[in-house]
């Protein structure tokens, strides 16, 4: 695509919205303080934040006036990937940078929190009693020796509980980390176990679809596999009492005190989020006090223009890094919707519902969930006041050109100036490569730009950048909020194979993408093969765990795909042991197991038969070549035919292909 054949935009920023973003204060104040472009836009902005990496990430801590107990010696002292050194000499804490709006007395009424359950009636929490929940935590966990690099665990669903827990570990430099209560106990345990957490916080279940989900047995299997553990915290989600050897919720927050933050180094752990585990157990991805503070003010203070008169809601589970970025919008003094629920229930228009009763002004959700409401007639601006959204923003998988046109057309009859924002980035991260920008143009099927301070190109296998081609997404650069290692990676060899070995130096991520020449962004999918159900990202590994407990199972094979609809389509394969059939009564244990034991996200549409399940020569499942061939790419150039066991078995899937694709 050449400059002279740009397409239409599907909608432009007015002349008001442009100069009232924040993004566009700020780069006129960088401009006058830190030598930033004062014209050009966005995309001279964008070129001066990756050119100038140290000037544009001190002028964020400037402008969000980021308080460092300990001054920083320097911004960015070593810039190699991996092991880049960010704001040397500095100490901070991320909770009081959350907290920060309670200290407002003006403010201290207001909510810092609007939590929503199935009933979706909204209760909030202000923030002067998310401050002293905060602070009686923190006191409680320090009481409990909870010190600077203890692992803090929580089996939440997405509740103000869990925002309080996080909060009050990081307030005592604790690590937290977290997963969903739908995920069974092996999933868990296989994360878990690689930290050790001294405390676990729990529910005793959760409700789902107008269901209640008695989570106690699995909290019990949890205990008894956990020994690093030295206290659990009940909370009565379901009215039950905390079970023996269990502190109460209400008697470890019932103290309101002012919280006592430890200063912490900038790369000081903060939290640990895990991976899909595609290959093995989830890696346990560590992220810094300082790199997400600073990448989350960036992120959700200039590109999401969130500020104190915001309401952010974005469906999400505990078990997935938006819930961490959700959390951060109290970074910006916004308040943040906490929604704990099924994403349909009653019916497939829930979440619009919820941005109605809640005031939402940025409704965050999959690109999944509006293509559901697309096929399901859904009308969104016809049967809710929506006034108070303005931007409406997705993830977990691309937005299909249909979706963009579907929410496009859905509001262009209403008042409302809708900004439509796709987003992607990753765990890895723990925020977005490219995404939102308010002063920008939106194009159909297309990311509105990289995001600042984000080096982002495509390349292909030689390393040579492209444009308006296919290629790997790569960042040239560090970002102040990649990994600052993996846990129990003591020659951080994992690290380096995860995102190195293709290019080393240079990160890359997993994804397909294009850099258009009109500066936006097209993901096609992931290059590698973690499957992403919902936002909800699990890996193979959990899948073949599972699976082949079961006598009839001999081997499996898993694949995720991304459709050109928008849809996902999750087959499992499966190798039968001799004698086995697959009847409907397999199948239906098959799917039971999988509900059951790891994830009801993660149940496979449909289970086939095969022959065989191809590998490496070292004995790999050959997933991401099944993938392929099943997105219709010709065998010879799906796989490597010297590297797998027998190539044979892959014309089963080839012909597979052809046969979805006839029909």
């Amino acid at each position: 695509m050449t400059s002279t054949t740009q397409p239409e935009p599907l909608w432009s920023p007015g002349p008001d919205r442009i100069a009232g973003a924040r993004i566009t204060a700020f780069q006129a104040w960088a401009a006058e303080r830190h030598g930033a472009p004062a014209d050009g836009g966005y995309p001279a902005l964008h070129a001066w934040s990756v050119a100038e990496l140290d000037t544009f990430w001190a002028a964020v801590a400037e402008w969000f006036e980021v308080r460092f107990t300990t001054p920083y010696e320097s911004v960015l002292a070593d810039r190699s990937m991996p092991g880049a050194r960010w704001f040397t000499g500095a100490t901070l804490n991320y909770a009081e940078h959350a907290l920060r709006a309670a200290e407002d007395p003006a403010r201290a009424g207001d909510a810092a929190l609007l939590y929503v359950d199935e009933t979706h009636e909204a209760t909030p929490v202000t923030w002067a009693e998310l401050r002293g929940q905060v602070g009686a935590l923190a006191a409680e966990l320090r009481a409990l020796g909870v010190r600077p690099g203890d692992r803090v665990s929580g089996y939440l669903p997405n509740i103000p509980e869990a925002v309080v827990a996080l909060l009050a570990t990081a307030a005592v430099g604790g690590v937290w980390t977290s997963c969903a209560p739908d995920f069974g106990a092996r999933s868990v345990l296989d994360r878990f176990q690689q930290v050790e957490p001294v405390v676990l916080f729990t529910v005793d279940g959760y409700r789902y679809g107008g269901k209640e989900h008695d989570r106690r047995d699995t909290v019990a299997e949890l205990r008894a596999d956990l020994p690093s553990l030295r206290a659990v915290v009940h909370i009565p989600l379901l009215g039950t009492p905390a079970p023996d050897g269990a502190l109460a919720w209400a008697d470890v927050t019932s103290a309101r005190t002012e919280p006592v933050f430890e200063p912490v180094p900038f790369d000081h752990p903060l939290w640990v989020l895990y991976s899909s585990g595609t290959t093995g157990l989830p890696k346990a991805i560590v992220q810094s006090q300082g790199g997400i503070l600073l990448e989350h003010l960036k992120q959700l203070g200039l590109h999401c223009d969130l500020g104190p008169q915001d309401r952010f809601f974005w469906y999400t589970s505990t078990g997935w890094m938006m819930w961490n970025f959700l959390v951060s919008g109290l970074l910006t003094g916004t308040t943040v919707v906490l929604y704990d629920g099924s994403p349909g229930y009653p019916d497939t228009g829930a979440q619009w519902r919820i941005a109605e009763r809640t005031r939402a002004t940025l409704f965050g959700t999959s690109a999944a969930y509006v293509m559901a409401c697309r096929k399901a007639g859904v009308h969104p601006s016809r049967d809710h006041d929506l006034s108070a959204v303005k931007c409406v923003a997705t993830t977990g998988s691309p937005l299909p050109p249909d979706g963009f046109r579907w929410l496009h057309d859905e509001f262009a009859g209403s008042a409302m100036d809708l900004w439509i924002a796709s987003v992607s980035g990753g765990t890895d991260v723990c925020s977005c490569f490219a995404g939102a920008v308010p002063t920008l143009p939106v194009h159909i099927g297309e990311l509105q730009a990289a995001c600042l301070g984000t080096d982002l190109q495509s390349w292909d296998p030689s390393g040579k950048p492209l444009t308006g081609e296919v290629g790997e997404l790569v960042v040239a650069n560090p970002m102040p909020s990649m990994p600052i290692y993996f846990w129990n990676d003591p020659d951080g060899s994992r690290y380096r194979d995860s995102y190195f070995e293709m290019f080393p130096g240079v990160w890359r991520h997993g994804d397909w993408i294009t850099l258009t020449d009109h500066g936006s962004v097209v993901i096609h999918g992931r290059s590698d093969s973690t499957l992403n159900r919902q936002g909800v990202r699990m890996g193979s590994a959990d899948i073949y765990e599972a699976v082949e407990r079961l006598p009839e199972i001999k081997e499996s094979l898993v694949i995720g795909l991304e459709e050109p609809n928008g849809g996902y389509w999750m087959p499992l394969f499966v190798h039968l042991a001799p004698g086995a059939t697959l009847d409907d009564d397999l199948r239906g244990r098959i799917k039971a197991t999988i509900r059951e034991e790891l994830s009801p996200r993660h149940v496979p549409d449909e289970v086939i038969e095969v022959p065989g399940i191809p590998h490496t020569l070292t004995g790999k499942r050959i997933e991401v070549p099944v993938k392929r061939l099943l997105q219709g790419t010709p065998l010879e150039k799906a796989v490597n035919p010297g590297s797998v066991d027998n190539l044979d078995l892959l014309h089963f899937y080839e012909e597979l292909a052809r046969t979805r694709t006839r029909s």
